[in-house]
């Protein structure tokens, strides 16, 4: 399995080491599934409380850059009033983090596995975080 490989599978919100499109619960949207159905690889670590929390600083900080700055700096070159960014800014910061809470989840375990490679099943790794310790 190829860094290439992975990047393009947490792009595409599908399961790291096999490709399946496994990696939420069908029919919900923020559900997140324990393992892959097709390969079984461990997407919810319960042994590292707090592995998602990149997740969410991942998140935070797209909606910041994306989203907030430029509401922000429209509303400094008063192309839009204080008002209206305010208002702008507060209901984005609510419904950007909600439309990117799936893709923050893949793209978090995109780059663990861009980083550790050797941890994916495909690669020779048990598919949990902290038991390959022989790097």
């Amino acid at each position: 399995m190829t860094r290439g490989q992975i990047v393009a599978r947490g792009l595409s919100n599908r399961c790291p080491n096999c490709g399946a499109r496994t990696l939420f619960k069908a029919g919900s949207l923020f559900l997140l599934n324990a393992e892959c159905r097709d390969c079984g690889l461990k997407f919810e670590r319960k042994n590292d409380e707090g592995f998602f929390l990149g997740s969410m600083s991942l998140n935070y900080g797209v909606t910041i850059v994306v989203f907030l700055v430029p509401v922000m700096l429209l509303a400094w070159q008063k192309v839009i009033g204080v008002t209206p960014a305010i208002v702008i800014a507060g209901v984005g910061s609510i419904v950007v983090p909600a439309l990117l809470y799936r893709s923050s989840r893949s793209w978090w375990l995109m780059n663990y596995y861009v980083f550790l490679p050797q941890h994916l099943p495909a690669n020779g790794g048990t598919g949990h975080a902290g038991q390959d310790d022989n790097l």
